[in-house]
């Protein structure tokens, strides 16, 4: 897969099945869609794409594609 914009990342992943989208909740994550928690031992990340602002380098964003025990794929965004 080509790296372009987060959006289009994200879409590609979701086409590859990794639907949900994941948010850290008290040291856990909890998917957005489904509302389940996982603990960090229960997932794997099975990719990774770094992003940096045209214009800003400091402008920085990491989108995970994580696979949890359970057989949940998703997505988790970090801005920095």
């Amino acid at each position: 897969m080509e790296v372009g914009t987060l959006s289009g990342v994200m879409d590609d992943l979701t086409r590859q099945g990794f639907t949900e989208q994941f948010a850290p909740a008290n040291g856990e994550l909890r998917g957005v869609h489904s509302g389940g928690t996982v603990r960090p031992g229960q997932v794997a990340i099975a990719e990774y794409y770094r992003f940096e602002g045209v214009s800003d380098p400091d402008d920085m964003s990491i989108l995970y594609a994580i696979e949890t025990r359970s057989g949940v794929r998703g997505t988790l965004a970090d801005a920095f």
